[in-house]
């Protein structure tokens, strides 16, 4: 478990875990219900150590109460590439930097498994400026955008950062 400033403690997702995430993803207000279904599988794998999964899941705790979750996992047939697949805080907690705590901790946790670069996946929608604003803030650049990806009017934007070691 890594504490970090301001009483957050990050720690690896476990199996009690799911109805606090799911319903943080829920809150966020982002997901359609399809992909809050696939959430809960991601986070089921990752928790119970499904054979054969590669989701990397962890908890950020406030107060002891989960506020936030993030999970990210090696990229098929790379070296050193890395996704990050979810990454959801409840609303109320938004502005006390969780997201970026989250974040931080995981690409510290892809150093130590040699990973070079992260990529993150998201929507081109107004909606979601917000998020892309996030990942900008965090040191991700832009490196891509599809149109019309996940619908008419809804384009995905590929961010991506270069990993550097000490």
């Amino acid at each position: 478990m890594l504490k970090t400033p301001d009483d957050v403690q990050i720690r690896k997702g476990q199996v009690a875990d799911h109805p606090a995430v799911i319903d943080i993803v829920k809150k966020t207000g982002f997901f359609r219900p399809v992909e809050i279904e696939i959430a809960c599988e991601v986070f089921d794998d990752a928790a119970m150590n499904k054979l054969g999964c590669t989701y990397q899941s962890y908890v950020a705790e406030v107060g002891g109460q989960v506020a936030g979750w993030i999970c990210y996992g090696a990229t098929p047939c790379t070296l050193g590439t890395f996704d990050v697949y979810w990454i959801a805080v409840d609303p109320a907690q938004q502005r006390n930097r969780i997201g970026s705590k989250l974040l931080h901790f995981a690409e510290a946790k892809i150093r130590q498994q040699k990973g070079r670069m992260i990529v993150i996946e998201t929507s081109g929608s107004e909606r979601y400026l917000p998020t892309r604003r996030f990942y900008e803030r965090n040191g991700y650049d832009l490196a891509a955008e599809v149109k019309e990806f996940y619908a008419p009017g809804d384009d995905k934007w590929i961010f991506l950062k270069r990993l550097t070691f000490s």
